[in-house]
């Protein structure tokens, strides 16, 4: 696919916008990075664009550190003629934005339909992390992989596969192997670990004292406002917990509930849990074991219901 999506975009007269999912998160970001660079090599333009903010500050360092260029969708002016490549999202997913222009490649790594109406369709669930499919493309093109761009893919891998512990594949192993070579390794740690701030240390207290255990199924429902990126850092640290195999996560987020999965139990499929209990209500989906999703409206929501459902669903 690659080549072919590249040999098209040679020729294009408009502008290019690599879009990201909403609200992005470092493989996310790392993804567009590198697709970005990679496309530079062949005397491809193209802008970074996202939806929504960027909520963690170690995602906002990453990017000042390697002057990535990226900047919010309505920050730019964009026509219907522009091209959009989608990375780690697809078109029609809730956390992607409709944005004009005319989308013609999807480049992801969660489970979903092929949106048939795309020209270059690279969807690949089996892969821990949409970085690790960028990556594989410079393979395939012959190309080195820049220093920097090394350094920012490891960094996404890394996050996305809780330092390739987490649904890791082939692809990711490949990637880890080839990016190690490049990287600088002691900055893709620093980046990786320095993952929370003071500040967040109250969201962590919250889940302590309100966590609800029920066998190896952890639950919280955090009444206060917590983005999607900190709820997965917070089920990430309960998951740690040597009884607890499953957590779900749900923060009160002005008039929306969002709700976050960790899972390490090979029984289980969070997304699968995921898309259940949001039907007719929101909506969600992810992998394995994470998953991610949110409830349109507060009223359709019930805490202790909730809690209950997401335990039948499991002790089927």
């Amino acid at each position: 696919m690659i080549e072919q999506l590249l040999e098209k975009l040679k020729s294009e007269q408009h502008n290019i916008f690599i879009q990201t999912h909403n609200f992005p998160d470092p493989d996310a970001v790392a993804s567009a990075f590198g697709l970005q660079q990679l496309m530079k090599i062949h005397g491809i333009s193209s802008r970074i664009i996202y939806d929504g903010v960027i909520q963690r500050m170690a995602l906002i360092n990453m990017i000042n550190d390697f002057s990535i260029d990226i900047s919010p969708s309505d920050s730019l002016t964009m026509c219907e003629e522009d091209k959009i490549i989608l990375v780690d999202g697809c078109k029609r997913n809730k956390n992607v934005t409709d944005l004009p222009g005319e989308e013609i490649a999807v480049i992801d790594h969660h489970v979903g339909n092929d949106p048939e109406d795309i020209e270059f369709v690279d969807i690949r669930p089996d892969a821990g992390s949409c970085s690790s499919i960028i990556s594989s493309y410079y393979k395939i093109l012959g190309d080195k992989i820049p220093a920097d761009t090394a350094t920012v893919l490891l960094t996404g891998l890394f996050r996305d596969t809780d330092c390739m512990t987490r649904g890791v594949n082939t692809i990711d192993v490949d990637a880890y192997g080839e990016l190690f070579k490049s990287a600088d390794n002691f900055k893709v740690s620093s980046i990786v670990i320095n993952n929370i701030s003071i500040s967040d240390l109250d969201y962590y207290s919250t889940v302590i004292k309100n966590l609800k255990i029920e066998g190896d199924i952890a639950f919280c429902y955090i009444q206060e406002e917590c983005n999607q990126n900190l709820l997965g850092i917070l089920g990430d640290f309960i998951l740690s917990l040597e009884e607890i195999r499953f957590t779900a996560l749900f923060a009160d987020n002005k008039h929306v509930i969002n709700i976050s999965f960790r899972n390490e139990s090979p029984e289980i499929n969070a997304a699968s849990v995921m898309k259940e209990i949001v039907a007719g209500i929101g909506s969600g989906g992810g992998h394995i074991q994470m998953a991610g999703g949110v409830i349109d409206k507060k009223e359709n929501f019930d805490s202790q219901a909730m809690f209950d459902q997401i335990v039948e669903i499991i002790r089927r």
